[in-house]
Order: structure tokens, then sequence, then C-alpha cells
């Protein structure tokens, strides 16, 4: 037996997981969303009239005595920098919202394990987690995942 981390072999389907991020209310990253947790922070939070009507919901709405004006929101959807992505000011605007910030979010994986692709000689992915626990995987050769 042997004290070393590595196993004594590999093959090509061995895989590593060497980075996380994710962006939730209130966190910008995986430190944080512990943070968070460890001192009993909640991201829910109670959206005021002005900011209900400014994203569109109705005042009807508001006014039923079973609505919820409660939100977890997301933000920095404004920020996104479409040219490191390939893509040109038209198609970041009409791109959505939520494949920004997976793209981002993917990037900011590859940083924290220290293996942007352009560095990595092999394969590298991404491994996708939703909240109804629909999973995929993306994978490339050398290429971003985009």
């Amino acid at each position: 037996m042997t004290d070393s981390p590595i196993p004594p072999s590999t093959d090509d389907n061995d895989i590593a997981i060497v980075g996380m991020a994710a962006h939730l209310p209130g966190a910008q990253t995986v430190a944080q969303y512990w943070d968070n947790l460890r001192h009993g922070i909640s991201s829910i939070r109670q959206m005021s009239e002005e900011e209900l009507l400014a994203s569109g919901e109705s005042q009807h709405m508001i006014r039923q005595k079973n609505y919820v004006p409660f939100a977890a929101p997301l933000d920095g959807f404004e920020m996104f920098d479409g040219e490191f992505f390939g893509f040109g000011p038209k198609e970041s605007a009409i791109l959505d919202p939520q494949h920004r910030h997976f793209l981002e979010t993917a990037w900011e994986a590859f940083e924290d394990a220290g293996h942007p692709p352009e560095n990595f000689d092999g394969n590298i992915g991404v491994l996708r987690a939703a909240a109804w626990a629909a999973i995929s995987i993306s994978t490339s050769a050398r290429t971003p995942i985009w």
C-alpha cells in the first residue's frame, strides 16, 4: 500500500474534478456561497413594488392576496464580455442571459482549476448541474466549450 493520492494507473476514461465555480443568489463564488451557509445568510429578499414593476410584473398580479413578492435574484448579467467568448456586439445583445451566465461560470471553473483550455494538452470539459438534477457534460479537444 502506498500513501500516494495518485492511483497507480490511469486510462482515457478517468476524470478529475480540479475546479469549481458557481454564481448563485447572494454569492458570486463557491466560497461566498459556503460562507453564506455557515453564517445563516439568506439570499432570498423581498422585492419592492417599484422593483417588481420595473422587472415587468403587472400591477394586477402584485395586488393579489396570494402574491409572494420575494425573489433570489442573480446579479451581473450586464457585465458579459461577449468579445472574450468570440461574440460580436449584436450576438452578445441577443444571446440568452442564461447562456451568457453559463459561459462565464464555465470559464471561472477552468480558472479555478488552473487549466484554461489553451494551456491544456488534452481533452477538457465542464460538468453542469441544475437544481432539478438535469446534468450535461460538455467536452472538447483542446478547444473551448463555446
